[in-house]
């Protein structure tokens, strides 16, 4: 038995062999940025966002093309997703996204579309305008929305700044469901305020709304952020990376076995940050957890026993 169930093994059931994600980088902001919510933005979230792995100055064709040319030779990869993955991009005038899309199906070898976006900024007009474009282009092209919750804890996204609560993010799960996207979830599971039994909800909710997939981040810090500031000034603490390791590996004994984790944790420039993984490579972290599972002898979804009626079970067995 696997210990989790892996993205990878999860796109390969999906489209027939393994398929890689080529990440994307647009010229756009977010409501928390520019004003609509706020200016601050989220207070972990760097000028670049999730953006410092792309650049946005080639178009989207181009940087598809030359991620493709990396990616397919050095994994001998065939099948590829095109990933929208900065800031906010259903936030786009619903025009300017599809031209977006659109210039992206001309690639060849594009099996997938996934938009990543805030839950305050899907609706069910803005996703069918998205879905019409690629069945009428494509439509053997599937759909999918990465949306970031962070946490289930209402109060901890307000500490975080991130201006949304959590029934938008159930609302704009239940949304794409309507218009035929799979749907994931980033989550950061050691956000300050966070604590076990958040860990645990969040697979809880996950669960019961049936996610397709789920990523998971640590807090990592990058400079310039509210959340830098605090920590350099003594203000803000960070969980050990020991309680790290425990909380994953609760998340994923919650976690529905069907829900494919991406990541166990994230990475991020370790130049412009203060604070990235306990200073030690996200590998080795990920390393450290798997084997700390394996020497428990758990794996997930062991304690995915209460959906559906659970205290009800003794009357039905």
């Amino acid at each position: 038995m696997a210990i989790y169930y892996k993205y990878s093994q999860y796109l390969k059931e999906k489209h027939g062999e393994k398929t890689y994600k080529l990440p994307l980088n647009l010229p756009l902001t977010c409501p928390n940025r520019d004003g609509q919510l706020g200016e601050e933005g989220c207070y972990y979230c760097g000028e670049q966002a999730a953006g410092f792995e792309s650049e946005p100055d080639e178009s989207v064709r181009q940087q598809l093309l030359d991620l493709k040319d990396h990616i397919g030779e050095k994994y001998n990869a065939k099948k590829f997703i095109a990933y929208f993955q900065n800031f906010t991009n259903t936030y786009l005038p619903l025009s300017k996204l599809r031209m977006y899309v659109r210039e992206a199906l001309t690639v060849e070898d594009i099996v997938e579309i996934v938009l990543s976006t805030r839950p305050d900024c899907v609706s069910y007009k803005y996703l069918k305008g998205i879905r019409d474009l690629v069945n009428t282009v494509d439509s053997s092209v599937s759909l999918s929305l990465e949306l970031g919750l962070q946490t289930v804890n209402y109060h901890t996204l307000k500490k975080a700044n991130r201006g949304h609560s959590l029934a938008q993010f159930i609302d704009a799960v239940l949304t794409a469901r309507t218009c035929d996207y799979e749907t994931g979830a980033h989550l950061i599971l050691n956000l300050p305020g966070d604590e076990m039994e958040d860990v645990r909800e969040n697979a809880r909710v996950l669960s019961a709304l049936r996610v397709d997939n789920v990523k998971l981040h640590a807090l990592y810090l990058r400079e310039g952020t509210e959340f830098a500031r605090q920590y350099q000034a003594g203000e803000l603490e960070i969980i050990p990376m020991e309680e790290y390791i425990e909380r994953v590996i609760t998340f994923l004994e919650h976690l529905d076995p069907r829900i494919a984790v991406q990541r166990l944790l994230g990475r991020a420039p370790r130049d412009t940050s203060v604070f990235v993984n306990w200073g030690k490579d996200n590998r080795k972290i990920q390393q450290m957890i798997l084997e700390e599972m394996k020497e428990r002898e758990t794996y997930q979804g062991r304690k995915f026993d209460y959906l559906q009626g659970s205290c009800l079970q003794k009357f039905n067995s």
